[in-house]
């Protein structure tokens, strides 16, 4: 009875040293305004101009998890074209950074969310550094 009890002391002491969870990423992309409002723990952290689907392409929405992460990425759909800090959370749509930064703001993609090359890099970072289990992308209207 003692050993026990000397090993639940043991656990709690363990437990309670343990570091808290890792505060979770949210990536909410609104369609309308062409904006993303990032969140770390609830915490507004950074807000970026983003481009979504143009006409005739389309970006979904809902509630996701990422689902895979590349640092260096290249479109094998659309001409190689380079897609920086590529968060996929479905298929192969992608939080990514773009260089064509003079038509963020406005429905630019094939249904991507397009970001400034730096701004993705941030997004990545967080995302790596929480965890893609940790992190959460939701896109609305």
């Amino acid at each position: 009875m003692r050993l026990l009890a000397m090993t639940l002391l043991t656990l709690f002491a363990l437990f309670a040293r343990a570091p808290f969870a890792e505060a979770a990423v949210e990536a909410r992309i609104n369609i309308s305004t062409q904006r993303m409002v990032v969140s770390v723990d609830g915490v507004k952290t950074a807000e970026y101009v983003v481009s979504t689907g143009r006409k005739g392409y389309r970006t979904p929405t809902g509630d996701f998890r990422p689902d895979r992460m590349h640092k260096k990425y290249y479109s094998r759909k659309y001409h190689n074209s380079p897609m920086p800090n590529s968060i996929f959370f479905n298929g192969g749509i992608a939080v990514h950074g773009t260089y064509e930064t003079s038509r963020l703001g406005k429905p630019a993609s094939h249904g991507c969310v397009r970001m400034h090359p730096q701004a993705a890099a941030e997004l990545f970072e967080l995302v790596r550094q929480h965890g893609m289990q940790n992190s959460r992308i939701v896109v609305s209207y």
